[in-house]
């Protein structure tokens, strides 16, 4: 086998570096919740049909909340 050598990393600027750390943290504040929600349901089972939302309105509404939005640049 050869050995080969890590690739040096080029530093991010300061404010780069905090645009990731923010994203880093929304991915894990959405990881968390999708993890409860499925401990939840491990330990109390799924929720009644009847207390849940129509996936058209939640659809509708999560369409309307990006409508709202500022656009982005990537």
């Amino acid at each position: 086998m050869s050995e080969q050598s890590a690739p040096e990393r080029q530093p991010l600027d300061p404010t780069a570096a905090d645009a990731v750390r923010a994203y880093a943290a929304s991915e894990r504040a959405k990881t968390d919740t999708l993890a409860s929600v499925l401990e939840d349901i491990a330990a109390n089972g799924y929720p009644s049909p009847d207390s849940g939302v129509p996936w058209e309105t939640a659809r509708d509404a999560h369409l309307a909340t990006l409508a709202g939005e500022q656009a982005r640049v990537a």
